[in-house]
């Protein structure tokens, strides 16, 4: 299908000021999504851009941007997850900058075949790879304790029990197979909710999007590819937009900045002379979006940007 959807990068600005990109410097857009970054960070410096992104329905624009940049874009098809292997077939060994946007794009939100939204009746899909098992194999074949703890861990969704229990009765006599199909449902089986700043249905497609695209796993390979690869000074920069990515980023960066501290506050308190950082934290908390920002993009309200730099040191011992 044609491409018709416009994708504004969140916190663009913070990302390009943060990374301090430079002159003949080496930089990663690990999310390439729409090219957003990728085409801000050639334009902000004479440097050269390597983007990784799993989803298939982005080479026009990736191609679009090699044609427009030759010699300093380079886009590579893949899990940003390997890094490491990615960077190394094309002879890349250190960088000086990565980005980490973790948002879903617009163009996927938007596509109705893509099965990310629920305000739009489409397949219930959400491979971001196209490739792999779908959403609603999960839905229909995981088994009942699979799926609470589904909803449980990955959407923090207090009615986990009462939509599990729905779901399971419902597929007994239909497969789900669409978005709006789940979303119904969902909403049918929530009929004491409090609260209606959000859809009752957003906190299960989170939980189902992240299991599909085994994001959080990804998201903890990615951050250890990305110590390994950055040059002392070299920055890190990553865009989250729920809680479970950015307590897992918050958590990587303190225990690469800070030692570990004692497990009870009775103990003698010591110098951890074995700790050596790997990270200095850029900001000590979150970048959030502007007022300004929030009123021209609805889907920033949720982003939080952590930034941090690299160290001269190793891996840390006690990791």
């Amino acid at each position: 299908m044609t491409e018709q959807y416009t994708h504004i990068p969140v916190l663009l600005n913070e990302v390009v000021k943060g990374l301090r990109l430079r002159t003949g410097g080496i930089y990663v857009d690990a999310t390439f999504g729409n090219g957003g970054y990728s085409e801000a960070f050639l334009l902000a410096a004479d440097c050269k851009v390597w983007a990784i992104d799993r989803d298939p329905q982005v080479k026009n624009r990736a191609h679009e941007l090699q044609y427009r940049y030759p010699g300093r874009f380079r886009f590579i098809p893949g899990l940003f997850s390997q890094l490491d292997r990615l960077l190394s077939i094309n002879n890349i060994s250190k960088i000086d900058g990565i980005a980490f946007d973790l948002g879903v794009s617009s163009r996927q939100l938007d596509d109705p075949e893509r099965g990310f939204s629920f305000r739009h009746d489409g397949k219930l899909d959400m491979r971001m790879g196209m490739d792999g098992i779908s959403a609603a194999d999960i839905i229909n074949h995981w088994d009942e304790k699979q799926l609470l703890d589904l909803l449980i861990n990955y959407g923090e969704e207090p009615n986990a029990k009462r939509i599990t229990k729905a779901i399971v009765i419902a597929r007994k006599k239909e497969p789900i197979t669409r978005t709006k199909q789940l979303s119904s449902l969902i909403q049918d089986a929530i009929t004491f909710r409090t609260s209606h700043k959000i859809d009752p249905a957003t906190q299960t497609f989170q939980a189902l999007r992240i299991a599909t695209n085994n994001e959080m796993k990804e998201l903890e390979n990615a951050l250890i590819m990305a110590e390994k690869l950055l040059n002392p000074l070299g920055r890190l920069a990553v865009v989250s937009f729920h809680s479970l990515e950015d307590r897992l980023v918050k958590n990587f960066l303190r225990s690469r900045s800070l030692p570990p501290s004692n497990k009870s506050r009775y103990y003698p308190q010591h110098e951890n002379l074995d700790f050596h950082p790997t990270f200095r934290l850029v900001r000590g908390h979150a970048i959030t979006p502007s007022l300004n920002e929030l009123s021209m993009n609805r889907r920033s309200r949720s982003a939080k940007l952590r930034l941090a730099e690299r160290t001269e040191f190793e891996k840390s011992r006690e990791n």
